[in-house]
């Protein structure tokens, strides 16, 4: 889910800093944005990338909390992203995954949805993933340790990290048949796309590089 090597690229520039009220906003804004499309995305069963696509599908297997399963999944990848982006990226992102993973078991208290078309859940759970990534990636945070470990496969074994990001992604859906109908893996494909698009066109570290 995440785009580490861009975040580790702006990280090498000399942008203009935020100031920490600004990441404050940042991060809080982009996780409130994230946990709601996680939420949308959980009404209808659908699925997504990175590990909180591994947090749903665990979470539709044994009924566990996806909140706490998401958190937890992510805990091995802090240690990678200290080594690999430093000690402020790490923290950020730790803050960022523990305030989506309560926010998305809060929701259900101040949101009560009776039903969604799964078709319009993943166009606006992806669209709203896209934006919260979107803030949380220009405030040097993410919301997924898949990212990280790509990066570090590729460094170790010269496996690209696209690539690795993508067959993650790819084993996820192709699990998603053991839960969900097939009606809803498509469904989770286009919210998946519908969010990587979003990202890829609105996030660029040559346009975008403000940092602390």
């Amino acid at each position: 889910m995440a785009m580490i090597t861009d975040i580790m690229a702006a990280g090498k520039k000399n942008p203009a800093r935020h100031t920490p009220l600004e990441d404050i906003q940042g991060i809080l804004s982009g996780s409130m944005i994230s946990a709601l499309g996680l939420f949308l995305l959980g009404k209808v069963e659908l699925l997504t990338g990175g590990m909180a696509g591994a947090a749903f599908l665990l979470h539709y297997w044994g009924g566990w909390s996806f909140g706490v399963l998401f958190f937890l999944l992510n805990m091995p990848f802090y240690i990678l992203a200290f080594k690999r982006v430093g000690l402020d990226f790490t923290l950020k992102t730790f803050l960022a995954i523990g305030l989506t993973s309560g926010l998305v078991e809060l929701q259900s208290r101040f949101i009560s949805i009776q039903w969604m078309n799964p078709v319009w859940a993943a166009a606006l759970g992806g669209l709203l993933l896209g934006y919260g990534l979107l803030a949380l990636y220009r405030h040097r945070a993410s919301l997924g340790g898949i990212g990280i470990l790509a990066v570090y496969i590729q460094d170790r074994f010269g496996i690209r990290a696209g690539f690795v990001q993508l067959v993650h992604d790819l084993v996820i859906m192709a699990l998603a048949f053991t839960v969900v109908s097939p009606e809803i893996v498509a469904c989770s494909v286009l919210g998946a796309a519908v969010m990587n698009l979003f990202v890829a066109i609105n996030h660029r570290s040559d346009r975008y590089i403000a940092q602390r």
